[in-house]
């Protein structure tokens, strides 16, 4: 439907009519998520029968993607649940960082729920965080859910803007070897 405010109230819609316990939503500008990461978030629900709410991160180093909005932050805290989620370089850091340190988790467009937690999200009004950074993981924050954070070490491209998706189409097009075919 058309009227929603985000992606995870669509996954609620079309889950409803699903037999499950676990919906895993890959985010559509998200092309490049291998299997072994929605393995792992259903693994992460299958080791914790309390988890409502799931996502993946990849660590970074001081780079443009830090500073590019369109790239999504997330700072955890000791035991791997998020604290928040932004498009602004999180954490800040005071002082200068060494070159090529890893120095921020990029939020990855995977999220993983139960299924009745689903209809508690779709429930809620969007945030005004959520409003403000226009990430609908914040609406899930706001009301003291603990979103578990996986890390992982493959990082994805993102398809944000035309110039990812043209960097993006030339990969898979070099990839799959689309060079026009000559017969014999």
């Amino acid at each position: 439907s058309p009227n929603h405010a985000s992606g995870t109230d669509r996954v609620a819609e079309a889950a409803r009519n699903i037999a499950c316990d676990v919906v895993i939503n890959v985010q559509g500008d998200e092309p490049e998520i291998p299997a072994s990461h929605v393995d792992m978030l259903i693994e992460m629900f299958q080791a914790d029968a309390d988890l409502e709410m799931a996502t993946l991160a990849v660590p970074i180093e001081i780079s443009d993607a830090a500073l590019n909005p369109n790239v999504v932050k997330v700072v955890t805290d000791a035991a791997g649940y998020a604290l928040y989620f932004s498009r602004s370089p999180i954490p800040f850091h005071r002082e200068e960082v060494e070159e090529g340190r890893t120095a921020f988790l990029k939020h990855l467009g995977i999220y993983g729920y139960r299924k009745p937690f689903l209809e508690k999200f779709t429930a809620w009004p969007p945030s005004p965080l959520e409003q403000a950074e226009r990430l609908e993981q914040l609406r899930a924050v706001e009301h003291a859910v603990r979103i578990r954070v996986g890390i992982v070490e493959r990082d994805t491209i993102s398809i944000d803007t035309r110039d990812d998706y043209a960097r993006f189409a030339r990969k898979w097009l070099d990839a799959h070897d689309r060079r026009p075919q000559t017969g014999i």
